[in-house]
């Protein structure tokens, strides 16, 4: 490993260049979206080992024949998203998982939509499981011995398929969510799709229990008589109680009194995880609502240490973007319940959910970990240091003005230096370090030299000044050349 040192007086350092760029869709200070460098719909929570872990459908940008942004098709969605935080405002980006297709795990299935993860402790170890949608035409599942991959098909075939009876009266055979309970036994609920004239009543929604190892089901399929059903089956246990959640379909006649309104997050409560149920109301509006911008409404609730939110999708990013067209951002709010067991309403926001504990910059972090940035992209990066394998991913397509940014650091009594682990073709780049606001106080500059390379990562060091509290810490980046800059892999201050 090499090391390149220099010296720091923030009294005396002058950095110049191109005007940060603007924040766009997440702003400084807010949590919603949860990150602002990528799509991330359909969102699904997996509380493991301290983090909550998001899984996506892997939303990208699809452009017409001229070159401009086209309505999303989602045909050509294969590749899920994963991100986790332990502090719900830090967001580490994991990267894809290659799921279908010729490159995906699963390569009977062209596309992968709206997952659901789960683990099970079997033989002694933690296992992982991912279950996915194949468009609306069955379901599949992925095993690992890690939240994070990598990822196999353990059956070569979809979980459930049209030729088998839980997908008999299913209109669109997606959407999974998963519950394993306290006694070990594992669930999957899906389904979804309103058959003609049957808009009250689609009985479209499905649950059936899992075999022992996860991957296989056992008995048959019951159907949950969801009101006004349309998809995005959702499945907690809180209280002793089952809560099965879902999306009510667009239907724009009258509705009895008590249904559900149009796209919203409705749920129904049972005291056994196969059912009865009983339908309770209504308790997420349409995105439409909050943000301006509606489409599907999809979510999923989950527990994190004494609290509980919900996870749930909107066009906010694209149309900061100015290209509202069917690309989707998760985003978190609180989820509360009353005193005799009912979700009270969830108001959605921008705002998002209260950072939960500080961030700790002595020890080794992502430069993929950010609350905020702007310009920037991630990839896949190459750990030549023992310290850096867990990095997955490097801060990419970074230009003049370009930053990301860490929420509520914690430097204590005090940080006298920093490192970070660059790659570089070219020398005569930088990153400038400010507290609290992309002009704020400058405590450090690191010189990034030529590296040999985009994949040849070198440490580089600098003294500290006036890092000392709490604060959000800002990466800008600096260099004269209109290609890529350098990439950022990882960063740790020292005392």
């Amino acid at each position: 490993m090499n090391e390149q040192f220099s010296d720091f007086s923030a009294a005396s350092a002058e950095v110049s260049g191109a005007r940060p760029l603007e924040a766009v869709g997440k702003l400084m200070g807010n949590g919603n979206p949860v990150v602002a460098h990528k799509f991330g719909a359909d969102p699904y929570a997996l509380v493991y080992g301290g983090r909550v872990y998001l899984y996506n459908t892997n939303d990208v940008l699809e452009f017409d024949g001229e070159g401009e942004v086209k309505d999303n098709t989602y045909g050509n969605i294969n590749k899920l998203s994963v991100i986790s935080s332990d502090d719900l405002m830090n967001w580490t980006d994991h990267g894809v998982i290659n799921v279908a297709g010729p490159e995906g795990a699963a390569k009977w299935a062209t596309q992968s939509w709206a997952p659901a993860a789960a683990y099970k402790r079997i033989d002694g170890t933690d296992r992982f499981f991912l279950y996915f949608a194949n468009n609306a035409s069955g379901i599949g599942v992925l095993t690992s011995d890690s939240p994070i991959g990598p990822w196999v098909d353990p059956i070569g075939k979809p979980l459930i398929s049209r030729d088998m009876p839980a997908a008999a009266g299913v209109t669109w055979l997606f959407d999974p969510a998963v519950l394993v309970d306290e006694d070990g036994a594992g669930y999957l609920y899906y389904g979804g799709g309103v058959p003609e004239g049957k808009h009250e009543m689609p009985n479209t929604a499905r649950v059936i229990k899992l075999g022992d190892d996860m991957v296989s089901v056992v008995g048959e399929a019951a159907t949950i008589p969801a009101p006004f059903m349309f998809e995005d089956a959702g499945i907690n246990k809180a209280g002793g109680v089952y809560y099965f959640t879902y999306c009510s379909n667009f239907y724009d006649g009258a509705r009895p009194e008590g249904s559900p309104p149009a796209g919203e997050i409705a749920y129904m409560t049972s005291e056994s995880p196969m059912g009865p149920w009983t339908y309770r109301g209504s308790i997420l509006k349409n995105p439409g609502h909050f943000f301006g911008v509606g489409g599907n409404n999809h979510h999923a609730i989950f527990q994190f240490h004494d609290a509980w939110y919900i996870a749930y999708h909107a066009q906010t990013l694209s149309k900061a973007m100015g290209v509202p067209k069917g690309y989707r951002s998760t985003h978190l709010n609180k989820v509360h319940f009353a005193e005799d067991g009912a979700i009270t309403e969830i108001g959605a926001n921008l705002q998002g959910v209260e950072m939960i504990k500080p961030f700790d910059p002595f020890a080794l972090a992502d430069a993929a970990t950010m609350a905020w940035s702007a310009g920037v992209d991630t990839q896949p990066a190459a750990a030549e240091d023992k310290r850096l394998a867990p990095t997955k991913l490097a801060v990419s397509g970074i230009h003049d003005g370009d930053w990301t940014a860490v929420a509520q650091v914690d430097f204590g009594a005090g940080a006298s230096t920093v490192s970070a682990w660059v790659a570089s073709e070219e020398p005569g780049s930088a990153i400038e370090l400010r507290l609290d606001a992309l002009d704020g106080r400058l405590i450090g500059v690191l010189d990034v030299p030529k590296t040999g390379g985009l994949q040849q990562w070198q440490e580089v060091k600098t003294a500290t000044n006036g890092a000392e509290g709490i604060h959000d810490l800002y990466f800008i980046f600096r260099g004269e050349r209109e290609r890529e800059l350098f990439r950022f892999k990882a960063w740790q201050f020292s005392r």
